[in-house]
């Protein structure tokens, strides 16, 4: 294997503004400076010419970059804003119905670099940043792998009858470049970030490193924090686990309760049980958290109220579901994570049963939950019996699957290396170099 070139999906828009700084070349012409391409009657239009598609490629690879403007990160999150952003290689814009897509085009390597610089902070220790540049390269790679293996093969991600919806997001969303550039996949947000002299170390030291599992590259999830213990992979997304995958407790003991069990994924959420994620120490959690992932202050255990009204509006609103007053929220199945992976609402006019893990989170907050690892209980009953508040607590923050950043970040600074810190999170899996 050489080094592959990808193509990150970075935005999309009907008016594209963006400043090439540096030589770029068009056909056989050289542009730079402030550019604006439009769509306009189904073709891009630029500098008066109209294109199927047009790509900017640079003269220099070291020298040259391009600035975009109104990049939305945190799309649909609680941390949803935009920024200007600017990145290296070259800029490809396509036509996808009635928007343009900026897609990147850029080197694994030099992508890396600017991964582990969006989604961690200077302060990280060095065995952090090279355990997470060898788990975003696998990652990467083994999408890629999968979709050349299942380009005859789609499985489908939506289940509805009038009162059942499972549903499950992954990175099959996009079939016209690799990955995009937000939380949905990876965070990346060019060289936005500055890179560290320790996050290119980091990089050069793992290079062309990946994690492989029965001679396939490991498909390496990783999110925020996992709240004390690991999911398994089919309480996220599709019907299949994985062996380097496990439910485990996030501590040098693995000594997980059942959390499958109602009684047990109560007791563990409702208490906050030592792990390598519980943790308030700043320095560790800055690592982690960049400025506006700072702005939420719990994650490891969190509540959040909801009035009966503000409910049955968020429902309504974020899942079109209307099953009169809300009376009882009920987990049906859990992964062992105690996350839910199929949850009933049952209400006055009947009941709606809703899957998988980020459809919970989307449709019982106007962002998102950050984790569906909670409980709820019922409060301020009427004289009918119905509840007039709901109060949810929760643990950790994303769907648990793999490696735990913040637990990771932990581990890092009480002295484990790169290797160790993949083996905890991803046990039974092989590091081999891929590439040079």
């Amino acid at each position: 294997m050489t080094e592959p070139v990808i193509k990150v999906g970075i935005m999309q828009a009907t008016t594209l503004q963006f400043n090439l700084s540096g030589s770029f070349r068009v056909d056989d012409t050289i542009v730079e400076g402030p550019q604006t391409a439009c769509l306009n009657n189904g073709n891009i239009e630029w500098k008066n010419q109209s294109y199927n598609e047009l790509i900017f490629l640079p003269t220099d690879k070291e020298r040259c970059d391009f600035e975009l403007t109104d990049v939305v990160i945190g799309v649909d999150f609680h941390w949803e804003r935009k920024e200007v952003q600017r990145f290296r290689g070259a800029l490809r814009l396509i036509i996808d119905g009635d928007k343009m897509i900026a897609i990147n085009e850029i080197g694994v390597e030099d992508y890396l670099t600017c991964v582990i610089s969006s989604e961690m902070n200077a302060t990280a220790s060095l065995e952090l940043l090279k355990a997470h540049a060898v788990i975003s390269r696998s990652w990467l790679l083994s999408q890629i792998e999968k979709r050349e293996k299942e380009k005859k093969h789609t499985t489908p991600e939506f289940t509805e009858t009038s009162d059942t919806r499972i549903k499950w997001y992954d990175r099959e969303d996009h079939n016209l470049f690799d990955v995009c550039a937000d939380d949905h996949c990876q965070r990346y947000q060019g060289i936005t970030r500055a890179s560290t002299p320790k996050v290119i170390e980091a990089i050069a030291a793992t290079r062309g490193e990946l994690l492989y599992s029965c001679n396939e590259i490991c498909d390496a999830r990783y999110s925020k924090c996992c709240g004390g213990a690991m999911e398994i992979f089919s309480t996220c997304w599709e019907e299949k686990d994985y062996p380097y995958l496990l439910a485990k407790r996030d501590a040098a003991v693995n000594d997980l309760p059942d959390l499958t069990k109602e009684a047990e994924a109560v007791q563990w959420i409702k208490t906050a049980p030592d792990a390598f994620c519980n943790t308030a120490d700043e320095l560790v959690l800055k690592q982690v958290l960049n400025y506006y992932d700072q702005e939420t202050p719990d994650f490891y255990r969190w509540k959040v109220a909801y009035s009966q009204q503000e409910l049955q509006q968020l429902l309504s609103d974020r899942a079109g579901i209307d099953i009169g007053e809300i009376t009882e929220i009920t987990a049906i199945e859990r992964g062992p994570s105690a996350r839910i992976k199929t949850l009933k609402i049952s209400g006055t006019k009947g009941s709606f049963t809703l899957g998988k893990e980020l459809e919970i989170r989307r449709s019982l907050s106007a962002s998102h939950l950050f984790s569906s690892a909670f409980v709820v209980d019922a409060a301020d009953k009427d004289r009918n019996g119905i509840p007039q508040r709901f109060i949810i607590t929760g643990a950790g923050w994303g769907h648990g699957v793999g490696l735990c950043q913040i637990g990771a970040a932990m581990m890092g600074e009480k002295g484990y290396d790169y290797k160790a810190i993949l083996q905890h999170y991803y046990p039974t899996s092989e590091l081999k170099q891929a590439y040079l």
